[in-house]
Protein backbone atom coordinates (compact mmCIF):
# COMPACT_ATOMS: atom_id res chain seq x y z
CA UNK A 1 0.00 0.00 0.00
CA UNK A 2 1.13 3.56 -0.55
CA UNK A 3 0.60 5.13 2.87
CA UNK A 4 2.39 3.37 5.77
CA UNK A 5 3.79 0.09 7.05
CA UNK A 6 0.84 -0.37 9.42
CA UNK A 7 -1.68 0.17 6.64
CA UNK A 8 0.15 -2.25 4.34
CA UNK A 9 0.39 -5.02 6.91
CA UNK A 10 -3.24 -4.57 7.98
CA UNK A 11 -4.30 -4.68 4.34
CA UNK A 12 -2.19 -7.80 3.85
CA UNK A 13 -3.95 -9.55 6.73
CA UNK A 14 -7.41 -8.56 5.47
CA UNK A 15 -6.69 -9.56 1.86
CA UNK A 16 -5.19 -12.87 2.94
CA UNK A 17 -8.33 -13.63 4.94
CA UNK A 18 -10.47 -12.70 1.93
CA UNK A 19 -8.27 -14.89 -0.26
CA UNK A 20 -8.86 -17.91 1.97
CA UNK A 21 -12.60 -17.19 1.85
CA UNK A 22 -12.71 -16.83 -1.94
CA UNK A 23 -10.77 -20.08 -2.37
CA UNK A 24 -13.38 -21.82 -0.25
CA UNK A 25 -16.09 -20.13 -2.30
CA UNK A 26 -14.64 -21.48 -5.54
CA UNK A 27 -16.86 -24.41 -6.43
CA UNK A 28 -14.73 -25.74 -9.29
CA UNK A 29 -10.96 -26.30 -9.78
CA UNK A 30 -11.13 -23.94 -12.77
CA UNK A 31 -12.07 -21.09 -10.42
CA UNK A 32 -9.18 -21.59 -8.00
CA UNK A 33 -6.64 -19.39 -9.77
CA UNK A 34 -9.10 -16.51 -10.05
CA UNK A 35 -10.08 -17.00 -6.41
CA UNK A 36 -6.40 -16.79 -5.39
CA UNK A 37 -6.02 -13.19 -6.64
CA UNK A 38 -6.67 -11.62 -3.19
CA UNK A 39 -3.87 -13.82 -1.78
CA UNK A 40 -1.49 -12.41 -4.39
CA UNK A 41 -2.44 -8.88 -3.36
CA UNK A 42 -2.09 -9.85 0.29
CA UNK A 43 1.46 -11.02 -0.37
CA UNK A 44 2.21 -7.73 -2.11
CA UNK A 45 0.91 -5.69 0.80
CA UNK A 46 2.98 -7.69 3.32
CA UNK A 47 6.06 -7.18 1.13
CA UNK A 48 5.47 -3.45 0.89
CA UNK A 49 4.88 -3.28 4.64
CA UNK A 50 8.35 -4.78 5.17
CA UNK A 51 9.66 -2.33 2.59
CA UNK A 52 8.25 0.63 4.53
CA UNK A 53 9.96 -0.60 7.69
CA UNK A 54 13.36 -1.20 6.06
CA UNK A 55 13.30 2.11 4.18
CA UNK A 56 12.57 4.05 7.35
CA UNK A 57 15.00 2.17 9.61
CA UNK A 58 17.85 1.70 7.13
CA UNK A 59 20.64 -0.85 7.40
CA UNK A 60 18.64 -3.78 5.98
CA UNK A 61 19.54 -3.60 2.31
CA UNK A 62 19.17 -7.35 1.64
CA UNK A 63 15.73 -7.58 3.24
CA UNK A 64 14.71 -4.38 1.47
CA UNK A 65 15.80 -5.80 -1.88
CA UNK A 66 13.95 -9.08 -1.27
CA UNK A 67 10.75 -7.27 -0.24
CA UNK A 68 10.91 -4.94 -3.26
CA UNK A 69 11.39 -7.86 -5.65
CA UNK A 70 8.57 -9.89 -4.10
CA UNK A 71 6.25 -6.94 -4.68
CA UNK A 72 7.47 -6.33 -8.23
CA UNK A 73 7.49 -9.98 -9.27
CA UNK A 74 3.87 -10.27 -8.15
CA UNK A 75 2.91 -7.03 -9.93
CA UNK A 76 4.93 -7.35 -13.13
CA UNK A 77 5.67 -11.04 -13.66
CA UNK A 78 2.72 -12.91 -12.13
CA UNK A 79 -0.20 -10.49 -12.65
CA UNK A 80 -0.09 -10.07 -16.49
CA UNK A 81 -0.25 -13.82 -17.05
CA UNK A 82 -2.43 -14.69 -14.04
CA UNK A 83 -5.37 -12.51 -15.11
CA UNK A 84 -5.97 -13.87 -18.64
CA UNK A 85 -5.15 -17.43 -17.55
CA UNK A 86 -7.58 -17.37 -14.63
CA UNK A 87 -10.32 -15.98 -16.89
CA UNK A 88 -9.53 -18.54 -19.61
CA UNK A 89 -9.88 -21.40 -17.13
CA UNK A 90 -13.37 -20.20 -16.17
CA UNK A 91 -14.56 -19.47 -19.69
CA UNK A 92 -17.07 -21.85 -21.27
CA UNK A 93 -17.51 -20.19 -24.67
CA UNK A 94 -15.06 -21.54 -27.25
CA UNK A 95 -14.65 -18.30 -29.26
CA UNK A 96 -14.01 -16.28 -26.12
CA UNK A 97 -11.43 -18.84 -24.97
CA UNK A 98 -9.61 -18.37 -28.27
CA UNK A 99 -9.47 -14.60 -27.72
CA UNK A 100 -8.31 -15.10 -24.15
CA UNK A 101 -5.57 -17.42 -25.42
CA UNK A 102 -4.10 -14.48 -27.33
CA UNK A 103 -3.97 -12.40 -24.17
CA UNK A 104 -2.41 -15.33 -22.32
CA UNK A 105 0.36 -15.36 -24.91
CA UNK A 106 0.91 -11.61 -24.63
CA UNK A 107 0.86 -11.88 -20.85
CA UNK A 108 3.47 -14.63 -20.98
CA UNK A 109 5.76 -12.50 -23.14
CA UNK A 110 5.31 -9.54 -20.79
CA UNK A 111 6.11 -11.72 -17.80
CA UNK A 112 9.35 -12.86 -19.45
CA UNK A 113 10.24 -9.25 -20.33
CA UNK A 114 9.70 -7.97 -16.80
CA UNK A 115 11.48 -10.99 -15.31
CA UNK A 116 14.46 -10.21 -17.54
CA UNK A 117 14.38 -6.54 -16.48
CA UNK A 118 14.22 -7.41 -12.78
CA UNK A 119 17.19 -9.74 -13.16
CA UNK A 120 19.24 -7.43 -15.38
CA UNK A 121 18.58 -3.89 -14.12
CA UNK A 122 18.61 -2.16 -10.77
CA UNK A 123 15.44 -1.19 -8.91
CA UNK A 124 15.65 1.26 -6.03
CA UNK A 125 12.57 1.79 -3.82
CA UNK A 126 12.25 5.17 -2.15
CA UNK A 127 9.71 6.95 0.03
CA UNK A 128 8.49 10.14 -1.62
CA UNK A 129 5.56 12.25 -0.42
CA UNK A 130 4.07 9.45 1.72
CA UNK A 131 4.29 6.96 -1.16
CA UNK A 132 6.77 4.33 -2.28
CA UNK A 133 8.23 4.85 -5.72
CA UNK A 134 10.25 2.18 -7.52
CA UNK A 135 13.07 3.82 -9.46
CA UNK A 136 14.34 1.45 -12.12
CA UNK A 137 16.80 1.50 -14.99
CA UNK A 138 14.60 -0.53 -17.36
CA UNK A 139 14.99 0.47 -21.05
CA UNK A 140 12.48 3.32 -21.41
CA UNK A 141 11.33 2.63 -24.97
CA UNK A 142 10.42 -0.99 -24.31
CA UNK A 143 9.11 -0.29 -20.82
CA UNK A 144 6.58 2.27 -22.08
CA UNK A 145 5.35 -0.02 -24.85
CA UNK A 146 5.22 -2.95 -22.43
CA UNK A 147 3.01 -1.02 -20.03
CA UNK A 148 0.39 -0.45 -22.74
CA UNK A 149 0.25 -4.19 -23.37
CA UNK A 150 0.28 -4.75 -19.61
CA UNK A 151 -2.81 -2.58 -19.17
CA UNK A 152 -4.57 -4.28 -22.07
CA UNK A 153 -3.71 -7.79 -20.88
CA UNK A 154 -4.88 -7.18 -17.33
CA UNK A 155 -8.09 -5.33 -18.23
CA UNK A 156 -9.53 -6.49 -21.56
CA UNK A 157 -9.89 -10.20 -20.60
CA UNK A 158 -12.28 -9.14 -17.85
CA UNK A 159 -14.63 -7.78 -20.52
CA UNK A 160 -14.11 -10.71 -22.90
CA UNK A 161 -15.29 -13.14 -20.22
CA UNK A 162 -18.85 -14.44 -20.37
CA UNK A 163 -18.86 -15.04 -16.60
CA UNK A 164 -21.67 -12.99 -15.06
CA UNK A 165 -20.54 -9.93 -13.06
CA UNK A 166 -16.96 -10.21 -14.36
CA UNK A 167 -17.46 -6.99 -16.29
CA UNK A 168 -18.06 -5.17 -12.98
CA UNK A 169 -14.63 -6.30 -11.82
CA UNK A 170 -13.24 -5.04 -15.13
CA UNK A 171 -14.88 -1.62 -14.76
CA UNK A 172 -13.49 -1.19 -11.24
CA UNK A 173 -9.98 -2.25 -12.29
CA UNK A 174 -10.13 0.16 -15.25
CA UNK A 175 -11.27 3.07 -13.08
CA UNK A 176 -8.54 2.36 -10.54
CA UNK A 177 -5.91 2.28 -13.28
CA UNK A 178 -7.13 5.54 -14.85
CA UNK A 179 -7.39 7.36 -11.51
CA UNK A 180 -3.93 6.20 -10.49
CA UNK A 181 -2.45 7.17 -13.86
CA UNK A 182 -3.92 10.68 -13.61
CA UNK A 183 -3.35 11.53 -9.94
CA UNK A 184 -0.50 9.21 -8.88
CA UNK A 185 1.50 8.80 -12.09
CA UNK A 186 4.90 8.86 -10.37
CA UNK A 187 3.84 6.11 -7.95
CA UNK A 188 1.79 4.09 -10.45
CA UNK A 189 3.01 0.59 -9.57
CA UNK A 190 2.47 0.90 -5.84
CA UNK A 191 -0.74 2.92 -5.79
CA UNK A 192 -2.51 1.03 -8.56
CA UNK A 193 -1.81 -2.26 -6.81
CA UNK A 194 -3.49 -0.78 -3.73
CA UNK A 195 -6.61 0.19 -5.66
CA UNK A 196 -6.63 -3.12 -7.53
CA UNK A 197 -6.35 -4.92 -4.21
CA UNK A 198 -9.40 -3.04 -2.96
CA UNK A 199 -11.57 -3.88 -5.95
CA UNK A 200 -10.48 -7.50 -5.80
CA UNK A 201 -13.07 -7.79 -3.04
CA UNK A 202 -15.58 -8.17 -5.88
CA UNK A 203 -14.02 -11.56 -6.65
CA UNK A 204 -16.08 -13.10 -3.86
CA UNK A 205 -19.21 -11.55 -5.40
CA UNK A 206 -18.36 -12.94 -8.85
CA UNK A 207 -17.71 -16.42 -7.50
CA UNK A 208 -20.85 -16.29 -5.37
CA UNK A 209 -22.95 -15.64 -8.47
CA UNK A 210 -21.21 -18.42 -10.37
CA UNK A 211 -21.72 -20.87 -7.50
CA UNK A 212 -25.40 -19.90 -7.12
CA UNK A 213 -25.96 -20.47 -10.84
CA UNK A 214 -24.24 -23.87 -10.67
CA UNK A 215 -26.37 -24.89 -7.69
CA UNK A 216 -29.52 -23.79 -9.49
CA UNK A 217 -28.64 -25.84 -12.57
CA UNK A 218 -27.88 -28.87 -10.40
CA UNK A 219 -31.21 -28.49 -8.63
CA UNK A 220 -33.11 -28.22 -11.92
CA UNK A 221 -31.31 -31.28 -13.29
CA UNK A 222 -32.19 -33.34 -10.22
CA UNK A 223 -35.84 -32.36 -10.53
Amino acid sequence: MCFSAQASITSGVVLSAIGVTTLRQAGKPAQKLFAAIPLLFGLQQFAEGVLWITLKSGGNDKLQNVAAHIFLVAALVVWPVMVPTSIWLMEGVKKRRMILSIFMGIGGILSLFYAFCLLSFNVTPQIQSFHIVYIDSFPNLFARSAFLFYAATTVIPLFVSSVKRMWVFGVLITISLVVTGIFFKEYLTSVWCFFAAGVSLTIYWVLDESRSKANQLTSEFQQ
